[in-house]
């Protein structure tokens, strides 16, 4: 990343291992620079380096190998309270003998701050996450969305240049979750802290994050804005991971330039974007996005045309996901606002469809895990 000053880098990886046995590497060689004020997704399966990389960073974990370093001096040996770090976990880990206000008066009254400066800290961060009114309850007397927010308050109310947190929200149902997901992002943007956020949850990470982080054993695959992530993934693990897409397994035919061409098992050919592809003759796995493949009249300009048998329709108020058999594969989806789907189109039709060159990718193919 070229274009960063040295001087926008608050966090940097260099070189970072982690092992718990010697043979093992759960991180294998983490290089990272996290700017100052961005809000970074780790994103990735269960297992795939992304909490122990953010352990790391906190200090609750020791590298094997390289070294981390926090506003240009290296962290290494600085225990966790040292860091100037805010924390957020999935649990909340408040203390349940304190008050809303003690809790929030904890982080600041360890660092020696006075009575008054203090109370109007907590009063401020209260404020913040719109808990005024709860100042004297305890933990056990509120909802885990509540709670959530203390956490919150309590990790920014010593106004750390950091704030890492871990699955935040992963305990609040899906409605609470995604109000706190808006509520995290709004406040990133009014206090500019840097937030470095891990989720396995990839429609979160897109939905709060400048760039994410895309972790597969132990190394980071990708790293990207949002948008790139989706539009541009740069192989098959990243393509499967993130949002939906459909994967046709072919044969690389041929390569000009940006382009090539693909053979799928039954002889049909597809024009696609060549984004990591060997050399003819070898497999390579196709990525197109449900969106964006046409059906019917829509389909009569795309430059792939193929034929597809319609399964099943799924049914998701908004759009429609309808599965057809394209290919000699029967797991192939199409997403179809409810505006835009054809009333008559029934189980069974065999209708045109087809995509443009532009939005089919021909990737590694994918190892089955």
């Amino acid at each position: 990343m070229a274009e960063t000053q040295g001087n926008d880098i608050l966090v940097s990886f260099r070189g970072v291992q982690k092992s718990y046995d010697g043979e093992n590497l759960i991180v294998k060689d983490l290089n990272l620079d996290i700017r100052k004020g961005e809000f970074l997704t780790l994103l990735g399966p269960s297992g795939s380096g992304k909490t122990t990389s953010l352990m790391m960073l906190a200090g609750f974990e020791t590298p094997t190998a390289g070294e981390i370093l926090l506003g240009g001096r290296a962290i290494n040996k600085l225990p966790p309270h040292k860091r100037d770090i805010g924390m957020v976990f999935q649990n909340y880990a408040l203390f349940p003998h304190m008050t809303v206000a003690e809790n929030l008066a904890f982080p600041l009254s360890v660092r020696g701050m006075l009575k008054a400066d203090i109370a109007e800290r907590v009063k401020r961060a209260l404020n913040m996450v719109q808990l005024e009114a709860l100042a004297g309850r305890y933990p056990a007397q509120m909802s885990g969305g509540q709670q959530q927010r203390v956490a919150l308050a309590r990790a920014l109310v010593f106004e750390p240049q950091l704030v890492l947190m871990d699955e935040p929200l992963g305990a609040l149902d899906k409605q609470l979750r995604e109000h706190m997901q808006m509520e995290i992002k709004h406040l990133h943007q009014r206090l500019g802290v840097t937030v470095v956020y891990v989720t396995h949850d990839q429609g979160e990470a897109l939905t709060m994050s400048d760039r994410v982080a895309v972790f597969h054993q132990g190394e980071i695959q990708q790293i990207a804005s949002p948008r790139d992530l989706y539009e541009q993934p740069c192989n098959a693990f990243v393509a499967n991971f993130i949002g939906e897409n459909n994967r046709i397994n072919g044969r690389l035919v041929s390569r000009a330039g940006e382009r090539c061409v693909v053979e799928l098992p039954r002889g049909e050919q597809v024009e696609a974007l060549a984004v990591r592809v060997g050399q003819p003759g070898e497999q390579v796995s196709l990525s197109v996005r449900p969106e964006r493949v046409r059906i019917n009249g829509h389909s009569s300009d795309c430059a792939n045309r193929f034929s597809g048998r319609v399964a099943e329709f799924i049914y998701l108020g908004d759009h429609v996901r309808v599965r057809l058999e394209v290919a000699g594969q029967n797991n192939f989806f199409v997403k179809q606002p409810i505006a835009e789907l054809d009333p008559a189109l029934a189980v069974g039709d065999v209708v045109p469809l087809g995509w443009q060159v532009e939005h089919v990718r021909a990737l590694d193919p994918l190892t089955a895990e």
